[in-house]
């Protein structure tokens, strides 16, 4: 029995070439989302801070720790 012209991956040049064209799509379609998904991420809460800089962010994190974190403890007892 002949054997396949193969690489080391044990694809012969036609697979490996099949392959890499869907691995290049694969990789190009979930590129295209990570970016969609930043990009709405961005809009909704940028990750740059504002006029107020990062203390307004940490002092809003703050308040918001101060309010919700005591009743989420309510239900245990």
């Amino acid at each position: 029995m002949a054997e396949k012209d193969t690489s080391l991956s044990g694809l012969t040049a036609d697979e490996a070439k099949e392959f890499h064209g869907v691995f290049v799509t694969s990789f190009i379609i979930f590129l295209v989302i990570a970016i969609v998904a930043h990009f709405l991420v961005w809009q909704w809460r940028p990750w740059l801070p504002g006029v107020e800089g990062y203390a307004a962010v940490i002092d809003h994190a703050k308040v918001l720790a101060n309010t919700y974190v005591p009743f989420a403890f309510m239900n245990l007892g």
